[in-house]
């Protein structure tokens, strides 16, 4: 029997280094998040009821006021608006939401929409069947393309429209008329928990801004206030 060398492991031959069987760290964190990415999807409905359940009871005082205050005007229709929407896999359902957009509680009344599985927090806008993007292009005509446009369209059938979503938080004055189709797109190819976790402290971050805003001028006279050139001044007689 020979002699082990000094400082020499037995079991390893001279010279050779040992071959790793586990996967390199970051070969990990990629693969473990390439598969969070994936079931995302699966796990948004349990946020979606979650969260919308939890922002549905904290909302229920606010828009019962609302309604009964909606009430009282007697406004021609009521005091709720119906309009036909195509959700998840063409599905119409009738999109309900208060007829007001004060301290946005038209978006807070679709809230159980939200909890019933017609809308998701975050999505594509939610689009009546009369959009024109809605329709499929050349889905009218019998020849091989139609097949490669429906294809290129399906992002929005296999998407539930959202509550919210990449376009409704951008600002869109001087936006051109078909970025918003775009944001949704672009959402629709990327959509994971970072951007709708973005996406939502956006869409909160924005309408406490302006209450504060508003709430620290509400009582303060500016100089603005009595310029002649500005719009709509009317000098005292």
């Amino acid at each position: 029997m020979q002699r082990q060398r000094q400082g020499q492991r037995p079991g390893r031959a001279p010279g050779r280094t040992p071959i790793r069987t586990q996967a390199q760290p970051r070969e990990w964190t990629w693969e473990w998040f390439r598969e969070w990415r994936q079931a995302w999807p699966s796990a948004k409905r349990v946020l979606d009821l979650t969260l919308g359940s939890v922002l549905l009871a904290l909302a229920a005082p606010l828009l019962a006021a609302g309604a009964l205050a909606l009430a009282a005007h007697r406004l021609p229709g009521g005091a709720l608006t119906r309009s036909p929407r195509i959700g998840l896999g063409g599905h119409l359902f009738v999109l309900r939401s208060l007829r007001t957009r004060r301290l946005r509680l038209d978006l807070l009344s679709r809230l159980p929409h939200v909890v019933r599985g017609d809308l998701s927090l975050v999505g594509p806008e939610p689009l009546t069947p009369d959009d024109e993007r809605a329709r499929t292009p050349g889905a009218d005509a019998d020849t091989p393309e139609t097949t490669t446009a429906t294809a290129a369209r399906h992002w929005r059938q296999e998407l539930k429209p959202g509550l919210t979503g990449l376009a409704q938080v951008r600002s869109r004055s001087g936006m051109p008329w078909d970025e918003p189709a775009l944001l949704d797109q672009h959402y629709a190819e990327h959509h994971w928990v970072g951007l709708d976790l973005a996406i939502l402290a956006r869409a909160v971050h924005a309408p406490l801004r302006r209450a504060i805003r508003g709430l620290t001028r509400r009582g303060k006279a500016h100089l603005s206030d009595t310029d002649h050139r500005r719009c709509g001044y009317s000098a005292a007689e």
